[in-house]
């Protein structure tokens, strides 16, 4: 019988302290998301896309930054580029991602029923939650993952994120822009144990855990090296630890812009972590090894719907020596 043992003091925290190599935080000012949320009160979102072309365009051509950011991943993604061929490519990496941010905010000021979600595989997530053990839900920054979460209602029960909102950041989460319910519980990862505990109640309960497992949101003793399109990088490997903790199954799901108005949340993998495989991060390498190569064969088919705007290939910093 599984047992739900509560981490000790030393598990890697997610404190304020830790050095991210990401951002979370919206390249727009507070005035800017304004205009836009104004166009879409007025003109819908058909008059938001249209202003974005040209906003994206300017960010693109006079912004070697945004440039730089974009960078990183395509580069990988498609290698043999060069020249014009990479400023396009950037310029429709930038501009699903403004696609996908005015969407998010047309499901909260102008209300659900203008978009379309849907969940492909439903019936197997009810069968894996029916298990008792609750379910764990992995899944990446890819398409838009906000409005894609709100399908999960269809598995009726309770779903948690695990999600930190950097402070500062202007960017709206849809259910801030009306009277629009929360469709899950927010966990933030910045505190206590990187909220650890409440994760293994929800899994406890038998209720829905989503975590994203592209980004590090600890230290590197939480990391597990993988390769992804040709180098190593760095996931996350609590999502297969608390699996194994608790006997919850693991679903890989991925979320994409499938149309104009509508989008798509799909399961890509099931990942059954076998019980009691310790505290050790070897143990849990085949099965972020897993999740990489889905993750990989996501942005074979959607390369401009993932949306790591840094470095994810830059090994980590060396630890400092303790006896210094």
């Amino acid at each position: 019988m599984r047992s739900l043992q509560q981490p000790r003091p030393e598990e890697p925290s997610t404190g304020p302290d830790v050095q991210r190599p990401w951002t979370s935080r919206s390249l727009g000012s507070a005035f800017q998301h304004q205009i836009f949320y104004t166009l879409i009160r007025i003109f819908g979102r058909q008059g938001a896309y249209f202003v974005l072309y040209f906003v994206v365009a300017w960010y693109v051509l006079l912004r070697p930054s945004v440039r730089k950011r974009c960078g990183f991943y395509l580069i990988r993604r498609f290698p043999s580029r060069n020249g014009f061929q990479r400023l396009w490519d950037a310029y429709r990496l930038s501009l699903e991602l403004g696609k996908v941010l005015v969407d998010r905010a047309v499901f909260g000021i102008l209300g659900p029923e203008k978009l379309r979600c849907s969940l492909t595989g439903q019936e197997t997530l009810r069968a894996l939650l029916a298990e008792g053990h609750g379910l764990i839900l992995v899944t990446a920054h890819a398409g838009s993952w906000q409005l894609s979460m709100a399908s999960l209602v269809n598995l009726r029960a309770p779903v948690s994120l695990l999600i930190h909102r950097e402070p500062g950041d202007v960017d709206r989460h849809f259910f801030e822009h009306g009277e629009q319910q929360l469709p899950y519980r927010i966990i933030d990862p910045i505190g206590y144990l990187g909220g650890m505990l409440e994760m293994l109640q929800v899994l406890k309960t038998g209720e829905v855990l989503c975590i994203m497992g592209d980004r590090v949101m600890g230290g590197e003793g939480s990391a597990l090296a993988v390769d992804f399109l040709g180098g190593p990088i760095r996931i996350p490997f609590s999502p297969y630890k608390l699996a194994s903790a608790t006997g919850a199954p693991i679903a890989v799901i991925f979320p994409h812009k499938s149309g104009p108005d509508s989008y798509a949340l799909q399961v890509a993998r099931i990942i059954r972590v076998p019980e009691n495989l310790g505290r050790l991060a070897a143990g849990y390498q085949p099965y972020a090894d897993e999740y990489a190569a889905c993750l990989e064969e996501f942005v074979t088919e959607y390369p401009y719907q993932f949306f790591n705007y840094f470095d994810m290939w830059t090994p980590p910093p060396p630890r400092p020596d303790p006896g210094k």
